[in-house]
C-alpha cells in the first residue's frame, strides 16, 4: 500500500487540500492497496483562512511516506514557513516522492528541489518563481511537470490533474479513468497542455470542436488524417489547428495521437488482445509504430506498461 502524506501549514488554501484529500483518501476499492494517507503539519493551523484543523503529525513525518503532496503557499511574497522547507528537503531525501499544487512549488524550489529542473505553477506567479530562484526552469505553459521524483502543477484545477497523474502512473489509465469518473472530472489532460486556453468551455459539450472530437473517438480505429478532421469539421486544415490549439492546446494530429495511446493503455490493461491487434483497434496501424509512440511518450514498451497494469 503506497503511502501518501500531505503537507499542511497555517494558511493553506483549502481547495488545493481537499483536492488531495479527494484522489489519495477516499478508498473507491478502484485497486487493491489503495494509498493510506497522513495529514502532517502544525496542530489546529488554519485551512483556507478560516477553517482549524486537527492534525495528528507533524511535518518530521513526511520523511516516511512514499510521496509527498504540498498544497499552495500562504503569501508567495513571504518565503515559505522554514520548518516546512526543511521537512520536504529531508523526505526527498529519504527517497519520496514530492509533488507540489499550484504554488507549492514555492516549497520545493526553496528546498533545492528544483534547481537544474523545469516546473511549473500559476501562470501569475511564474515571473515571481523564477526571478526569486533562478536555477529553476520556470515553464508558465503548462498544466504540469513531470520529473519523476518531483513534480509540479499550475493553479488549481491542474493541482487535480496531476494527482490523477499519479493515480495513472502508479495504478494504470483505467484505473485513473475511473476515478475521474466518480469525480466528474476529465479523465487525463496531458501536462503539456496549456494553462491559459482562451475558450469560454475548454472541455465542455459546447465548444466548436465538440461533435468532431466525439465523432473521431468513435473511430480511433480508422486512418483518421487530420485532413478527415477538418471535413468533418468543415473548416480548413488551418483553421482547424487554430481551433485545436485555442480548446486543446495542442494540434490536432497531436490531439489524436494522445487518444489513440490512450485507448491502448485500456486495451493492454483490460483485455488479452496483442499489441498488433492493438495497433490496428486504435489506428496506429502497425505494433512497430504503436511501441515507437509508447516509448517516446510513456518511456516503456507496451509490453512492460501490459506486465505492470494488467488486471
Amino acid at each position: 500500500m503506497p503511502s501518501v502524506a500531505l503537507a499542511v501549514t497555517d494558511g493553506t488554501p483549502l481547495f488545493e487540500l481537499a483536492a488531495a484529500c479527494e484522489v489519495f483518501g477516499v478508498n473507491r476499492e478502484l485497486a487493491k492497496g489503495w494509498y493510506e494517507l497522513t495529514i502532517c503539519g502544525q496542530d489546529d493551523a488554519e485551512v483556507g483562512g478560516w477553517l482549524r484543523a486537527g492534525i495528528r503529525h507533524d511535518l518530521t513525518a513526511l520523511a516516511g511516506a512514499d510521496t509527498v503532496i504540498i498544497p499552495s503557499c500562504r503569501d508567495v511574497a513571504q518565503p515559505p514557513p522554514r520548518p516546512l522547507v526543511e521537512a520536504v528537503r529531508a523526505a526527498h531525501a529519504a527517497g519520496a516522492r514530492v509533488a507540489s499544487l499550484c504554488t507549492g512549488a514555492f516549497v520545493l524550489a526553496e528546498a533545492g528541489l528544483l534547481d537544474g529542473r523545469r516546473a511549473t505553477t500559476h501562470w501569475a506567479h511564474a515571473a515571481v518563481l523564477q526571478d526569486r530562484y533562478p536555477a529553476v526552469s520556470v515553464d508558465a505553459g503548462v498544466l504540469y511537470v513531470d520529473e519523476g521524483d518531483v513534480l509540479t502543477s499550475a493553479g488549481k484545477a491542474a493541482g487535480l490533474d496531476l494527482c490523477l497523474h499519479l493515480v495513472r502512473t502508479d495504478y494504470g489509465a483505467a484505473v485513473a479513468n475511473a476515478l475521474a469518473r466518480s469525480l466528474v472530472v476529465p479523465p487525463h489532460r496531458p501536462g503539456g497542455q496549456a494553462q491559459f486556453i482562451p475558450a469560454a468551455v475548454a472541455h465542455g459539450r459546447n465548444h466548436v470542436l465538440a461533435d468532431v472530437m466525439s465523432w473521431a473517438l468513435e473511430r480511433l480505429g480508422d486512418p483518421l488524417t487530420v485532413r478527415d478532421l477538418a471535413r468533418r469539421a468543415e473548416m480548413s486544415s488551418r483553421n482547424l489547428a487554430r481551433h485545436f490549439n485555442a480548446v486543446t492546446g495542442t494540434s490536432p494530429l497531436r490531439w489524436l495521437v494522445n487518444e489513440r495511446l490512450r485507448r491502448a493503455q485500456e486495451l493492454l490493461e483490460t483485455s488479452d488482445l496483442s499489441v498488433e491487434q492493438i495497433a490496428a483497434r486504435t489506428g496506429m496501424g502497425t505494433a512497430t509504430t504503436l511501441r515507437r509512440h509508447f516509448n517516446q511518450q510513456l518511456g516503456v514498451p507496451p509490453e512492460t506498461y501490459r506486465r505492470t497494469f494488467s488486471c
